[in-house]
């Protein structure tokens, strides 16, 4: 759906990076290996970001580090989009209030950093969770987003000592 209305390929990765997890940063040169992109077209897409007020940018000693404004009166919005586009929302729909006592359901991995590699890993926090029923999902979700989900299931004690850095767990949900 979203490549359908944005055809810049570019533009869509920027859109991925930034807005899935608003804690993302990252600069050009960062951002044209991720990528496999030419700087140029990556730094005509951040400059227009920027212009639009959608992105902020700072200057760490010859590097621009550019991050999602999430003052931005469309930022929520955007957010909201990229999310739908990975299938975020469908995934969270059919697993809450059917799994058990379910207390946090976090984004991790590639996706997490804003990075569509494919393959989604989400970790499901909470006590009794119903690992067929995890596993069905699992796979009816695949089929509906078009992308591998990984899953992973911890008590909120196992989830606390695992101790996710903020930047790499996106909250997705929370009782």
């Amino acid at each position: 759906m979203l490549d359908t209305l944005i055809t810049s390929k570019t533009r869509i990765k920027l859109l991925l990076k930034f807005f899935l997890n608003s804690s993302t940063q990252g600069y050009l040169r960062n951002l044209e290996s991720e990528f496999g992109d030419s700087t140029n077209a990556i730094r005509l897409e951040l400059n227009k970001f920027e212009q639009a007020g959608m992105l902020a940018s700072t200057t760490e000693g010859n590097k621009k580090i550019f991050k999602a404004n999430t003052e931005h009166p469309l930022f929520p919005e955007i957010q909201a989009l990229v999310r739908k586009y990975i299938g975020l929302d469908r995934i969270i729909e059919q697993v809450i209030g059917r799994v058990g006592d379910l207390q946090l359901v976090c984004l991790v991995g590639d996706y997490a950093r804003g990075i569509d590699s494919g393959k989604m890993e989400v970790v499901l926090v909470g006590e009794n969770l119903n690992a067929d029923y995890l596993d069905k999902m699992s796979t009816k979700a695949q089929e509906i987003i078009h992308r591998k989900v990984h899953y992973t299931t911890l008590s909120p004690a196992a989830f606390s000592d695992k101790n996710y850095p903020d930047s790499h767990c996106l909250v997705l949900w929370e009782s």
